[in-house]
């Protein structure tokens, strides 16, 4: 049997998780005076942080007033869902030799996190001490002390981000002969469908791509999944000059699984991954544009993304959301020149015509901030979150759950590009809805392998 533990927890960990407090099952909890001091500087503001960091407080109030206990010898961590631990809270309720050498000042919050790390565990020697920090800086120099460290680990959605699911498998060659007995196949709204029966159906998931490697071959989404059977469909052929999308066409498969979901709408939620280049704000565009200028199935476009800048932050910014908004949308601009061929002038329709086709495209293409989306509720929309890899878990759960009737939700993204300071590709937000909604009926996925931007740029991609 494993012996108890003691973690001493970082100010970031709780900033990230509030429920962290819960997540150590039988194990003890220590908290540092330092972080309750930089809890209380961080929990004013309308930020995900200081929300986060309001919550934690109200956990530890809640632990402090429920328990009988002295405070100095620990209270018991009991009460959140399911949660429930054997383990006890610990506070700093003394101060602690410091033994740090003289190159690292107590009065660093690091430094003193450190101190108090190496101190318990030289009056316990029986304990074994772990710091828990998101810090990569922090963990190294408590190494280099000779302190057991730990990144906060239950916030992975997998231990190995190659083991995400990816929205599509390929089909053995004899996929057909395996699946000849009890084969149904039958026509419905133009498309074809297969009833299938084998225990290798239990292994797909819903709205799934399959495919067989062969020329021009055969390629379907999975539309339902029982025990032993599965029913199939065609895709549409959006490689097709004739079947494109808002002036655009597939080039290769994975971007036909894309547009297919999309264009659905009875899913409601999709995920795009894939590399620089890749289609994705493209493809998300088109299909929205299509089903809302030419089927109606949608009031309009909202487009939104976290603003983590990727070198210095460009300050404060003058004017309306929308306004202030449109530096961080240089992708969606972009796209819309590609998608709005006479704003280059290609067409014959002159000044007056690139006018009108701008002014529609701006009434239904809206640009929201995230920060103000908590406690919205959008009708009919189809919103468009780019750049979802920097969100956090909770972030994305906020974010989906403002989706009201008849609205469909695209998240696009490359887990490779992580912006968020103490995010990674296995603890992005993104990750994390690609995992959990991979067997729901109503969502589907595809991860898009290769870029389409340009030869330049999928160089760059493949050898920098």
């Amino acid at each position: 049997m494993n012996a108890k533990r003691l973690f001493v927890l970082d100010t970031n960990v709780l900033m990230h998780d509030p429920t962290a407090l819960y997540r150590f099952q039988e194990h003890d909890v220590y908290l540092p005076m330092v972080v309750l001091e930089e809890l209380d500087a961080g929990k004013k503001g309308t930020s995900e942080v200081a929300r986060n960091v309001r919550q934690v407080t109200r956990f530890l109030d809640d632990l402090i007033k429920t328990s009988n206990d002295d405070i100095a010898t620990g209270i018991p961590i009991t009460g959140y869902g399911s949660n429930q631990t054997n383990g006890r809270l610990f506070f700093q309720t003394r101060e602690l030799a410091n033994s740090l050498p003289a190159t690292l000042p107590g009065s660093k919050a690091d430094n003193s996190i450190l101190s108090i790390a190496q101190s318990l565990q030289k009056e316990s020697p029986e304990l074994n001490v772990t710091l828990v920090s998101k810090d990569i800086n922090l963990r190294v120099k408590a190494r280099v002390l000779g302190i057991h460290t730990e990144d906060y680990q239950n916030d992975k959605v997998l231990d190995d981000v190659n083991l995400l699911y990816g929205g599509f498998l390929p089909l053995s060659k004899d996929f057909w002969d395996k699946h000849s007995n009890g084969l149904e196949s039958w026509q419905e709204k133009g498309r074809i469908y297969y009833r299938l029966r084998g225990e290798d159906v239990n292994d797909w998931y819903p709205n799934q791509g399959l495919f067989l490697n062969e020329e021009g071959g055969f390629e379907a989404l999975v539309k339902e999944v029982k025990p032993n059977e599965a029913v199939i469909q065609i895709v549409h052929n959006y490689r097709a000059p004739h079947h494109g999308i808002w002036g655009i066409n597939a080039r290769n498969r994975e971007q036909n699984y894309a547009l297919n979901l999309l264009m659905d709408d009875q899913i409601d939620f999709v995920t795009l991954l894939g590399v620089a280049g890749s289609g994705k704000t493209l493809m998300a565009l088109a299909a929205g544009l299509t089903q809302i200028l030419e089927k109606q199935l949608y009031r309009e476009i909202i487009v939104t993304r976290v603003t983590v800048p990727v070198g210095e932050d460009i300050g404060f910014l003058p004017g309306t959301e929308e306004e202030k908004m449109t530096p961080w949308m240089g992708a969606l601009m972009d796209n819309l020149e590609v998608l709005n061929p006479s704003a280059h002038g290609h067409n014959n329709e002159g000044d007056w015509g690139r006018a009108a086709t701008n002014d529609i495209l701006s009434n239904k293409i809206k640009i929201r901030s995230l920060n103000f989306m908590r406690g919205r509720t959008f009708l009919n929309r189809y919103i468009i979150l780019d750049e979802a890899q920097n969100l956090t878990p909770k972030q994305m759960k906020t974010l989906i759950t403002r989706a009201g009737p008849g609205t469909k939700i695209v998240c696009l993204g490359n887990i490779g590009q992580i912006d968020t300071p103490y995010l990674s590709e296995t603890t992005s937000g993104l990750t994390y809805v690609v995992d959990r909604f991979k067997n729901c009926a109503f969502s589907g996925h595809i991860t898009l392998q290769r870029g389409e931007r340009s030869r330049l740029a999928d160089y760059a991609t493949e050898i920098l």
